[in-house]
This record gives C-alpha cells, structure tokens and sequence, in this order.
C-alpha cells in the first residue's frame, strides 16, 4: 500500500457538503448575536440533532482565487445520508468525477472513482467524535459538517462577533428566514425554513481572513427526514482494480 502526498489525499477527500465545520472558531461559544436569529439557528440545529435519520441533495458552488487575484468558480453537487448514532454516506458528482465517504462505526473511508483510489482507517465508535476525527487527524471535513453534531449549536455560535435576522426569502419554493453571522475568520449566512420542520435551504460562506473573500455556496434540497435506508449503504464497496492509499495524518509528525 502507498502513501500518497496531502495534496492528493485532499483531492479525495473534497468531499463539503454545507460547510459548517469552517464556521467553527477556536474559543468558548459566546455569541453576541441578535436573541431572534439565535433562537432561529438553535431551533434548526436542536430540530436537526433529534433527527434519527435524514438525507438530502445539495448543489454547490466555490471560488477559486488565481495568484492575478481572478476568481474561478467551480461547482458540483452533493449527496448525504445520516444514521444516528455512527453511520454516514456521502457522495459528490463533478462531471466525471465521483467520490464516495462512509462512516460505519468503525472505519472512515474515502474512495475516487474517477482515479481508482480509496483509503481507509480506524475511526471513533460515534458520529461526533468521528466527524472531530476526520477534521483534526485528517484535515478532512466531511459532508454535513458541523450540524451532525449533537452540540451543533455551540459549535456554531464558537466565536460569533455578531448576528441578525436579514429577512424573509423563498428558496426553490420554500419560505424561509434569512441570518446573517460574523467571526473573525468568515461571515456566513444560512436560511431556515419556516414552519414546522426547520431545516436549512441556503447556505453561504464568506471567508474573511483572504483580502479576495472568496465563497462558498450551497443550496440544498430534497430534503427526507424519515429516509428509507437499505442494507449494505455504508459499506464502501470498490473495484478489485482499485488501489489501496493511505491517509495522511496530520496529527503525527512525518519521520524522514
């Protein structure tokens, strides 16, 4: 088995979906935001957190910053599937492009498609801690990010400087309400679906500590909170052509 650069290894695993793991800012969660849009973004990720099992669909798009300060966006779409309490299934589609992520409950795998490549390791026994792993040991943020956690909110609200409630909007043909929040390293902005199931439509990122302020943006829809999930889904099945890479730790120094 190989060991690949971390450059490849993140080519395998580009795999964001909503983004919220960049929001998170180091610090005590104390939030200095509007009490409106705090109960608004506490009610979509308490509402989220309850969730046995969802799934949904995203279509995304991200700014590239060239070294003459051009921007190129590039996009793709996304795919998730959650269990509570220790199973996750991603997959992203970019043209010819296909890249799979599960999470079983016991291993973290990633697999390119495109490229015949997969890589798998031991990971914790539950979602939280998995999803801590993937980003402190791998540098990987996996689909769905920060709002799978269970303390999701506090995540979110980690270094808030502000927020407010922009307004009211219709997204694909759903109402929803608008907040916008800052921190030191980016601004973002989510919409909440009114009513009685309130979930994320739109979501942008805006990254503050770049002077071009690059962005991310994802619209995500076709939303499921009761999904039928079939036998097998988070086992990462590859071709017997395919070969087998290691993951880059970064929590390990490298020994020459």
């Amino acid at each position: 088995m190989t060991t690949v650069t971390r450059n490849v290894i993140a080519v395998l695993c580009a795999l964001a979906l909503v983004g919220f793991a960049s929001v998170v800012s180091a610090g005590a969660p104390t939030p200095k935001a509007d009490p409106d849009a705090l109960q608004i973004l506490k009610g979509m990720t308490d509402y989220l957190g309850g969730l046995e099992s969802f799934s949904m669909h995203t279509e995304n798009s991200y700014e590239d910053v060239l070294d003459t300060g051009q921007k190129i966006q590039y996009d793709f779409a996304s795919s998730v599937v959650i269990q509570r309490p220790d199973k996750l299934r991603a997959e992203r589609m970019d043209g010819d492009v296909s890249q799979s992520l599960v999470y079983d409950g016991e291993t973290l795998s990633v697999y390119e498609g495109s490229k015949g490549f997969f890589a798998v390791i031991s990971a914790p026994d539950n979602l939280d801690d998995a999803l801590s792993f993937s980003r402190d040991a791998l540098d990987l943020v996996p689909p769905a990010g920060d709002m799978v956690y269970t303390n999701a909110y506090e995540l979110l609200t980690a270094g808030v400087t502000s927020g407010f409630v922009v307004g009211k909007a219709v997204i694909g043909g759903v109402s929803c309400t608008q907040l916008a929040f800052t921190t030191p390293v980016v601004d973002w902005q989510v919409w909440v679906a009114d009513g009685g199931k309130p979930l994320p439509v739109k979501y942008v990122l805006t990254t503050r500590d770049d002077p071009a302020q690059p962005q991310f943006i994802a619209l995500i829809s076709n939303w499921n909170t009761d999904p039928m999930i079939p036998d097998g889904l988070f086992d990462l099945k590859v071709p017997a052509t395919a070969t087998e890479i290691e993951f880059v730790r970064i929590d390990v120094e490298s020994v020459d």
